[in-house]
């Protein structure tokens, strides 16, 4: 009787492909990688075509013995690692690793892992891809010769253990770029006027919200332009001008990507993207259902394709007729590809069986994987529903030569919202009275509702709006989203605060010389461009040798300029007038993981430290004392004062010695600007240069 070897990467999908195999099949994991590149030496033979060096992985050796074993039993091989470009490079390796030159050896791969698609992919079993393949060597030797040519650098320059990375380095710029733009936003006063009126035979008030005149809207920004519009409207009687009615649509949300999962999972359950990944890939491999054995829930996890197979198609159309009535079915697919190269063909992110819902798996997952399991399920049954259908009313109100408008939007088909609503969808405006409103109702002035507001700086970046920027500007793929983000929080250069990322002051210097020593490196186009040459290199296009070799050169040559010119920045061993209290020697400033600290020359013997508190020149604005440079336990600047807990003065913008002249209050500075800080107030100077 025949035998055939099965190779899967993780040992969580032996039980689950087993089950679906014969008995002549043996079902084996290799734990993922089995070879890479020496971590001892840049492995990457520049002077020989670029030739990669590969060596067996640490602790895979016990593995692959035990794979060559059954590899002499077997008739057949099948290389069955995940659906993409790294599962195809594992494959390859395996093959290198295995010696498979000489025996039938075969790839396949499926986008779930269910008894059909299993079955399916040994019918369909092909030779390797190599475009893929050296699709995936071209962004491991690009990733390798940017970190190992660059990181010694910040070694010399900064501190040791720090890293630099093709993608990661993008990432740190676009948080530091969007910090500067917070930290340079000048706030613009604007305010809001609404008319409380009473409608006649209405017990409830109508609330109406200033629009401007007949021909134009108008932003009211200042309290005396808010005085003279109130002064003109004194006596003016009001009266419904315009009432439009309508209809307004909104449709379902295409089925997950890689991305959209990501970003929905942070806001929705508050999931970093790295434990987004690790539970999607619990139920990618395989729970134990009750009554079912190990089950594949969900199709694979790293995709940036909407597109859904007919049979799942023709399965959730049955089910949302079955379950909610035929008038939910959507007449076509939700949403459409966009131009860009979706990776590999696959599927988007859906249910392996529309039919296993959430409530039906709930006893089987942790809670984690439940709420992941339901948000995909829902979000997938939603995608193949009718769009919502909303009444829209808007009525234009006349008082004078000013309008005022009042809108109220009801939903009359819930469509996919039965299932399923997003995130950040905004909550609909409701107002009961505009039902029997019309041009004859008499409505009567009661008050004026003022209120003065500033205009908001950008947000800063969390998880999910991070991943959402990456993907729109092309950089990176879906299997790198996850891992970039962790990398730039492990290694300090960005603080994780109440789901925002903050630069840190590591991050920092680290990014001033990624972007004086390699701007293109850090250039965003330029990374997009290079993805867009990984993908050629996929399709057959161009060939993964000719990327490296027109990228190395110019990297090699910025390293040697950026060694001879870069300034070290000055960070250990500088010596403070703060005398240690425990051996009386001036204290030095070292570097620690979350930046400057004090510490005692004398160590070992003397062990003294404290925290690095650097006076700003200014006095605090609450008691007087100094103001000085601090930093959260994750990093992030701020300003406070040294008499800290006793006095809570705080700001995270840097503090002026100089008065607001409007108010007297305290003022910041934001980039070329000094802002009040009275949030009543608002007033802004142009910082004045200073003497030599």
């Amino acid at each position: 009787m025949a035998h055939y070897l099965v190779i899967v990467e993780s040992p969580a999908k032996v039980k689950t492909i087993k089950k679906f195999l014969g008995s002549n099949y043996t079902v084996m994991a290799s734990n993922g990688h089995v070879r890479d590149l020496p971590k001892s030496q840049l492995g990457i033979d520049v002077g020989h075509d670029y030739e990669p060096k590969y060596i067996t992985i640490r602790g895979k050796g016990d593995i692959l013995a035990s794979l060559r074993k059954e590899v002499k039993k077997a008739d057949k091989v099948y290389l069955a690692t995940d659906p993409d470009r790294e599962g195809e490079a594992i494959s390859w390796h395996l093959c290198k690793a295995l010696k498979l030159e000489d025996k039938k050896t075969y790839r396949i791969s499926f986008n779930e892992i269910t008894k059909n698609a299993v079955k399916a992919s040994i019918k369909n079993a092909r030779e390797i891809d190599m475009d893929l393949v050296d699709a995936q060597q071209a962004r491991r030797a690009l990733d390798r010769v940017v970190g190992y040519k660059i990181s010694p650098l910040l070694w010399a320059k900064v501190k040791r253990g720090l890293s630099a990375g093709r993608v990661q380095s993008v990432a740190l710029r676009i948080i530091a770029d969007r910090e500067e733009e917070i930290n340079a936003f000048i706030p613009e006063e604007y305010w809001t006027l609404d008319a409380v009126l009473k409608v006649k035979g209405e017990r409830k008030p109508l609330t109406a919200k200033f629009y401007g005149t007949e021909k134009q809207k108008m932003t009211i920004r200042s309290e005396s332009e808010l005085n003279q519009i109130v002064k003109e409207l004194e006596g003016a009687d009001y009266q419904v001008a315009d009432i439009k009615k309508g209809e307004r649509y909104k449709k379902a949300p295409v089925p997950f990507t890689t991305s959209t999962m990501q970003q929905e999972a942070s806001k929705v359950l508050n999931f970093a993207t790295q434990k987004t990944m690790r539970i999607a890939q619990q139920l990618y491999e395989g729970i134990d259902i009750k009554g079912n054995g190990t089950v594949g829930l969900i199709t694979y996890l790293r995709t940036d394709s909407t597109r859904v197979s007919d049979e799942a198609e023709a399965s959730v159309r049955e089910y949302i007729s079955g379950n909610y009535g035929s008038e939910f079915v959507a007449s076509g697919a939700a949403g459409k590809e966009n131009g860009k190269n979706i990776q590999d063909a696959h599927e988007a992110i859906r249910p392996t069986d529309v039919t296993r819902t959430p409530a039906a798996m709930k006893e089987s997952l942790s809670r984690d994987q439940f709420r992941l399991y339901q948000l995909i399920w829902k979000r997938f049954v939603a995608s193949r529903m009718k769009p919502a259908k909303y009444e829209t009313t808007s009525v234009r109100i006349a008082a004078g030569d000013y309008r005022f408008q009042v809108a109220a939007s009801k939903i009359v088909f819930e469509g996919f919202r039965t299932v399923y609503t997003e995130a950040d969808e905004e909550k609909e405006e409701t107002n009961v009275l505009l039902k029997g409103l019309d041009k004859d109702s008499v409505l009567n002035w009661e008050k004026f509702d003022t209120k003065q507001h500033f205009t908001q700086p950008p947000a800063h970046y969390t998880e999910a709006s991070l991943v959402k920027t990456l993907e729109e500007l092309g950089i990176g793929r879906p299997s790198t989203y996850a891992p970039t983000i962790s990398t730039i929080i492990a290694r300090r250069y960005v603080a994780k605060e109440n789901r925002n990322l903050y630069l840190t002051e590591i991050g920092e210097v680290v990014n001033n010389i990624m972007k004086q020593s390699f701007p293109a490196i850090v250039d965003v186009n330029f990374t997009a461009n290079m993805e867009g040459l990984l993908d050629k290199v996929a399709e057959g296009k161009v060939a993964w040798k000719t990327v490296i070799e027109n990228f190395y050169p110019d990297l090699e040559e910025a390293v040697k300029i950026a060694e001879k010119e870069q300034e070290s920045v000055k960070i250990e061993d500088e010596v403070t007038d703060v005398i240690c209290e425990e051996c009386g020697r001036n204290m030095v400033i070292k570097y620690g993981p979350h930046g400057r600290f004090l510490a005692c020359p004398g160590f070992p013997e003397c062990r003294n430290t404290k925290p690095y508190l650097e006076k700003i020149g200014v006095k605090c604005p609450k008691c007087g004392k100094d103001i000085v440079l601090r930093k959260t336990k994750k990093g992030r600047k701020y300003y406070g004062c040294e008499d800290n807990p006793d006095c809570d003065f705080m700001s995270w913008q840097k503090p002026s010695e100089q008065k607001c002249s409007k108010c007297g209050g305290y003022m910041v500075e934001k980039g070329s600007k000094l802002v009040c800080m009275n949030e009543k107030c608002g007033y802004v100077e142009a910082k004045k240069a200073k003497d030599n």
